[in-house]
C-alpha cells in the first residue's frame, strides 16, 4: 500500500494510542488509506473548500481530505481518545485541520467554516441518519453545503436512492432526492473495517440542487410523507385520513389514485398533493 503522506500507518497509530473501537459509539475504523483517498476523491475537488467531517476517528479519511487537497477541514470527534492521533494530523499539515472536541449533533459547524463546505465523513453508525435529516432540511435552501460524502451502513444508503414500488422506498428517499441528486459510489464489505461491523457499507454522494426538484412547503411536505408511510401497507385514502377534508379530491388531484399506497406514489406526486393542502 503506498502512503498518502509521511505519517504512519493507521494501525500503528491505533496501537500507540490505545483507540480500540467502541461499539457505544458506532466506530469502525477503515484503516485502508488507499480507501480513504478513494472516498476523498469522491468529494470532487477539494482545493478551494473547506470539508466538514464527523467523527475522523485515528484520522484515515482525515488524511486523505489533506492529501487530496483540502483547503481546511474541520474534524468533530467525540472520543477523546482519537485526539492525540489528530494533533499528529494536525502538525502535519499546518493550518489546515481544525479539531473540535465534542457532539457533532451540539456543535454548529458554521463559526469554524468558510464557504465553499462539503461534508465528507465516515459518520458514526448510531447518529449518520439524524445527522443527514439535519443537513437536509435547513430553514433556508441552498444549504451551507454543497455535497455530502457519506458512508452508511448498505441498507441506509439504500433507503437514500431507492424509487418508488422498492421496499427500501419511504421518507428517506424522498427528503434526499427532493432537494438533493444522491447516488451510491462505492460499497465497501465488513472486512475493510476494523472491527468488522455485521453488515456491509456504501459511500452515498449528494449534490445539492439550487432549489427543490419540484415546489411544495418542507413542513407541508414531511407531513404528508410521514403520515402516509406510517402505514405504509394501508391504501393512502386510509392512510391520509384527516388530514385535510375531501381527501380524495385532494389526491385525484395531485394524480394520485386513492386506492394507491404511499411506496408506489413518486416524489412529483407528494410534491404535487402537498401543494394543495394548506400549511397549517
Amino acid at each position: 500500500m503506498s502512503a498518502i503522506d509521511d505519517l504512519p500507518p493507521l494501525s500503528q497509530v491505533i496501537e500507540t494510542h490505545g483507540i480500540a473501537a467502541k461499539k457505544a459509539l458506532g466506530q469502525n475504523f477503515l484503516l485502508d488509506l488507499n480507501l480513504t483517498a478513494k472516498i476523498a476523491r469522491m468529494a470532487g475537488d477539494l482545493s478551494q473548500c473547506d470539508v466538514l467531517e464527523v467523527g475522523p476517528g485515528p484520522g484515515g479519511l482525515t488524511r486523505g481530505l489533506l492529501a487530496e487537497g483540502a483547503r481546511k477541514v474541520l474534524a468533530i470527534e467525540k472520543d477523546a481518545r482519537c485526539l492525540p492521533a489528530l494533533a499528529e494530523i494536525a502538525a502535519a499539515y499546518p493550518g489546515r485541520l481544525e479539531v473540535i472536541s465534542g457532539d457533532a449533533l451540539e456543535i454548529d459547524p458554521l463559526a469554524y467554516l468558510t464557504p465553499p463546505i462539503k461534508v465528507a465523513a465516515n459518520l458514526p453508525y448510531n447518529v449518520g441518519t439524524e445527522l443527514l435529516i439535519r443537513w437536509l432540511t435547513p430553514t433556508d435552501w441552498p444549504p451551507f453545503w454543497q455535497s455530502l460524502t457519506l458512508m452508511f451502513q448498505k441498507e441506509v444508503a439504500e433507503r437514500i436512492v431507492a424509487q418508488p414500488g422498492s421496499k427500501a422506498y419511504g421518507r428517506l428517499a424522498l427528503l434526499a432526492q427532493w432537494r438533493a441528486d444522491p447516488r451510491i459510489v462505492l460499497n465497501l464489505p465488513p472486512g475493510v473495517f476494523s472491527p468488522p461491523p455485521k453488515v456491509s457499507s456504501a459511500v452515498v454522494h449528494l449534490t445539492a440542487l439550487p432549489e427543490p426538484r419540484f415546489p411544495a412547503d418542507a413542513a407541508t411536505l414531511e407531513r404528508v410523507v410521514a403520515k402516509a408511510f406510517n402505514q405504509r401497507r394501508k391504501m393512502l385514502r386510509a392512510a391520509l385520513k384527516g388530514l385535510v377534508p375531501d381527501l380524495e379530491d385532494h389526491l385525484i388531484a395531485a394524480g394520485i389514485k386513492p386506492t394507491d399506497r404511499a411506496e408506489t406514489v413518486g416524489l412529483e406526486q407528494f410534491c404535487a398533493l402537498a401543494q394543495l393542502i394548506k400549511p397549517v
